[in-house]
């Protein structure tokens, strides 16, 4: 395989199924943490690395090593293998997955950002290629689940679970002056600083709503989020005869790695089985758009189209990074996000440029906004 994002939380994760059934490790993409880079390269022994900076080459013990977005891109297409991991964040993971599908791969799909700023590309160009996308989301992975079998059998709705964060109780009146530190504080999953925000300001399940748009084939109004603390139920899919299908399971990113690179298969992946009698309940609550403003507003940009749903992530993604160097409150980055849409049109999704150049002025905008200084 080639494993795109190695050293982040759904890099270790993998790593930790190619261990248990003896994959073949054939390229390791990596940020800027070459010590744990290092101890893969010697367990794993990729035939090539590719990292973030020129200037950390010389750190890592291989000798086939390269940097940047192109040499990713050159080491999917030289690649003799069939199936990537794309566990790159946010819009960096975007041209790796069109290579991929190009090259006709199957894609192990984490980076969610993919499809939420170029779905109706990346579902084209699938078909045209005959390439496949697995997701790897534990949400949608739990309906891809519920799904297989069922055929053109009529769905309902699409359910999202969803923990709410670690502020789901907080008072409104506190999130103003949260920390980094308290958002990233996840009570339920272990996972990278980004997503982790994403995760307290429910904008990952805004991004997981638009990802579930371009997978399933599912209007907006057809996919619910439903407050879930327990985190035990995945995601559900309700059809048109009444029933409602459920995946349940701990909160451990092994399942859906697993099940993504056997299918269609399952493999033991090493998850400590679901104890329903230690559970005793499970609670369900409407998510509250007052409190995550971010999540209304993910539908409604997928409810415009086109490059809204590009302009929002950008937004997110310069928010996101704001708060998390403290030149932005967490109450900022609903606000920037808000005013990088309201100054920016929504043009079409016709190609990767289209893509790109909205990408680009959304990023610029929104840093000018915290430059600025108009949400501190």
């Amino acid at each position: 395989m080639i494993l795109l994002g190695s050293t982040g939380s759904i890099g270790v994760n993998t790593l930790n199924i190619a261990r248990k059934f003896n994959l073949n490790v054939e390229v390791l993409v990596a940020g800027r943490n070459i010590e744990l880079l290092n101890q893969q390269i010697q367990e794993f022994k990729p035939k090539k690395v590719v990292i973030d900076r020129e200037q950390d080459i010389s750190k890592v013990n291989h000798n086939n090593v390269s940097f940047g977005e192109n040499a990713i891109l050159e080491a999917i297409e030289e690649s003799q293998t069939s199936t990537i991991v794309n566990a790159l964040v946010g819009f960096l993971g975007l041209k790796p997955t069109l290579k991929a599908i190009e090259c006709g791969k199957k894609i192990a799909l984490a980076n969610k950002e993919t499809l939420v700023v170029a779905g109706e590309l990346i579902c084209d160009l699938v078909q045209k290629h005959n390439s496949a996308i697995l997701p790897v989301d534990s949400e949608h992975s739990a309906i891809f689940q519920c799904l297989v079998g069922e055929g053109n059998n009529p769905i309902e709705k699409l359910i999202l679970t969803a923990s709410g964060g670690p502020f789901r109780n907080t008072p409104l009146s506190e999130l103003h002056n949260v920390t980094p530190e308290a958002a990233c504080a996840h009570p339920n999953w272990v996972m990278g600083r980004k997503i982790s925000v994403d995760s307290a300001s429910m904008m990952n399940k805004g991004l997981e709503v638009i990802e579930a748009h371009w997978l399933f084939a599912a209007p907006p109004e057809q996919i619910q989020v439903v407050v879930h603390p327990q985190s035990v139920i995945h995601s559900l899919v309700e059809y048109t005869d009444g029933s409602v299908l459920a995946q349940l399971g701990n909160p451990d990113m092994r399942t859906p790695i697993a099940y993504a690179l056997a299918y269609p298969e399952r493999i033991a992946a090493g998850v400590e089985p679901l104890d329903l009698f230690k559970i005793a309940h499970l609670d369900f609550h409407a998510p509250d758009f007052e409190r995550f403003p971010c999540l209304r507003l993910a539908y409604d940009a997928l409810s415009e189209g086109g490059t809204a749903p590009a302009i929002l992530n950008a937004a997110n993604e310069v928010a996101v990074a704001a708060f998390l160097e403290r030149q932005l409150p967490f109450l900022g980055i609903p606000r920037l996000i808000a005013a990088t849409l309201d100054a920016l049109p929504s043009g079409p999704e016709g190609n990767l440029s289209d893509v790109l150049a909205a990408d680009a002025e959304a990023r610029h905008l929104a840093a000018a906004i915290v430059k600025e200084q108009r949400f501190a």
